[in-house]
């Protein structure tokens, strides 16, 4: 089967979805697959990897997006795809990209796309209330329309499909997965964990985009409510965004460390697994990679109610309010449970899990399109 992946909003640091396209296509390649990944970057450039050959499109920054780009040469894609001929075509974009729907379905290529996040709730934190009723309408038209360009859409939780379910979409719901040999208990280090903290001081970690419909700012006000109320505790913020010079001047004076984007993955795991919660408050996260890397670090996450997230971490974790008081209370219940049990329950979850599951899933429904093409 030869899969082409095509995506914007991809690039060194855009987490959850690079990590998801790369373990994707190197499941398939192992699979037996050729696979083909189409992607915005800085200049044109090819390069064959171990997940893909993948094909970088020189591409405009969105502004304000933090370096973000977004492919409008889509007559260069085009043209790489007839090159490729491919059997299935995966979008991971609701923007230019979601034009090679029909573009495929001339050629009888099969499609699929993948929903990495809803429409409707990115579109609340951009504008905020200040247009009433408008960002529910255009949610539901901007469904219709991507559900009318692809032979199926999948989503990653229920949450992250409600919105195409909601116009009468069928959708597929197939989970992420998670690195379970990267990220691991074992990888729990206390020397890692007193370059953050004392000993009896617990640390929480959030490891997120800096940006505003992340809410991390959520976290910063759980830390000073934490301290207000005589809670000793240590934050470290992995992530990098539009919001970092912000949140620095908020968290001033505060028991807060910002270390910007971590590249090094084996750092990054270490810091998870010597960590003793992980705050996940995003308000419409679809997934939550990150909340997941944690539990198969063995710590616990605290994630926001409103999100997808409590379907991923189920009991291993805990839902809360998404206030700095609802965090903090929180992140207080869950250090109080015994910490063998709650780092055991938290790999027990992330086990259910493994990216082969998610590939697996994936070839299935391609095999599907194609069975239904012939």
């Amino acid at each position: 089967m030869r899969v082409a992946q095509v995506a914007n909003f991809y690039g060194p640091r855009s987490g959850g979805l690079r990590t998801a396209l790369q373990a994707l296509g190197r499941g398939y390649v192992d699979a037996g697959d050729e696979v083909l990944r189409i992607v915005p970057g800085d200049a044109d450039g090819s390069l064959s990897t171990p997940h893909g050959r993948v094909l970088t499109v020189h591409s405009p920054v969105v502004p304000a997006s933090g370096g973000y780009r977004v492919i409008t040469r889509l007559g260069a894609v085009a043209d790489a795809l007839e090159a490729f001929s491919p059997d299935v075509l995966e979008v991971s974009d609701r923007t230019t990209l979601a034009a090679l729907g029909p573009w495929a379905r001339e050629r009888g290529v099969a499609t699929a796309f993948l929903a990495h996040e809803r429409v409707g709730g990115v579109l609340d934190a951009a504008v905020r209330g200040r247009v009433p009723g408008v960002t529910g309408r255009l949610a539901v038209a901007h469904s219709r329309w991507i559900a009318s360009r692809f032979d199926t859409l999948v989503a990653t939780t229920a949450y992250a499909g409600a919105e195409l379910a909601a116009v009468g979409a069928r959708v597929e719901t197939v989970p992420l997965g998670v690195d379970l040999e990267r990220f691991h208990p074992r990888h729990a280090s206390a020397r890692v964990r007193r370059q953050h903290a004392p000993d009896d001081v617990p640390l929480l970690v959030m490891a997120s985009r800096l940006s505003r419909e992340k809410r991390p700012d959520i976290a910063i006000e759980a830390v000073r409510e934490l301290v207000s109320r005589g809670r000793p505790v240590r934050l470290v913020v992995a992530g990098t965004g539009p919001l970092e010079p912000r949140l620095r001047r908020a968290a001033r004076g505060l028991p807060v460390e910002m270390l910007g984007f971590v590249a090094d993955r084996a750092r990054f795991a270490a810091l998870l697994a010597s960590a003793d919660a992980v705050l996940a408050p995003g308000p419409i996260e679809t997934f939550g990679l990150a909340a997941l890397e944690a539990l198969a670090s063995g710590t616990p996450a605290i994630v926001n109610a409103a999100s997808a997230l409590p379907e991923v971490v189920g009991d291993s974790g805990l839902a809360a309010s998404g206030t700095g008081a609802g965090f903090a209370r929180a992140v207080e219940e869950v250090l109080a449970r015994d910490g063998r049990e709650r780092r055991l329950r938290a790999r027990a979850r992330a086990v259910l899990f493994p990216w082969s599951a998610s590939v697996d899933a994936m070839r299935a429904i391609h095999a599907r399109s194609l069975a239904g093409a012939r």
